[in-house]
């Protein structure tokens, strides 16, 4: 299938913990044509990080047949491990630049998974700058954050 059949889905992700570790949330909007929704979850002990990789498999993993994807986070950790450091990391046997081993390894195993399929931009944009979709995928996380928190 050619890329230009595929359809077309952006998805804006975030997540995160208060206090990190501590109870996590986190959340995805997706968007195809004129159709939203919105995904959300939480974990009562977590990471920050497990958190913004949760987010983007979970929106990744709801896709039904492979799209083109843009995929927005404001995890630099999200953008840079899966478009940069995996390659290496998969290379060396899942591990760091350090020869240690890559700290969520089961999460960037079910990421590169997800991703797959779909040809996915990782668009990185800056958290809490005024962006509209960020802003609201970062409110849907905090309220899957409390929620977690009992």
């Amino acid at each position: 299938m050619t890329t230009d059949l595929r359809p077309h889905v952006e998805i804006w992700t975030d997540g995160g913990c208060k206090p990190n570790p501590g109870p996590g949330g986190w959340a995805a909007i997706l968007r195809f044509g004129a159709h939203e929704r919105e995904l959300t979850g939480g974990d009562p002990e977590t990471t920050n990080n497990r958190m913004e990789l949760t987010a983007a498999i979970m929106a990744l993993e709801a896709l039904k047949k492979p799209c083109t994807v843009a995929l927005h986070t404001d995890s630099e950790y999200v953008r840079n491990g899966i478009s940069r450091w995996i390659h290496g990391w998969v290379r060396q046997n899942w591990r760091n630049a350090a020869k240690e081993p890559v700290k969520n390894l089961d999460l960037w195993q079910r990421l590169l998974a997800a991703a797959k399929p779909h040809e996915v931009e990782w668009k990185w944009v800056r958290g809490h700058a005024g962006d509209t979709m960020n802003e609201r995928a970062d409110a849907l996380a905090t309220a899957a954050r409390d929620a977690a928190a009992g």
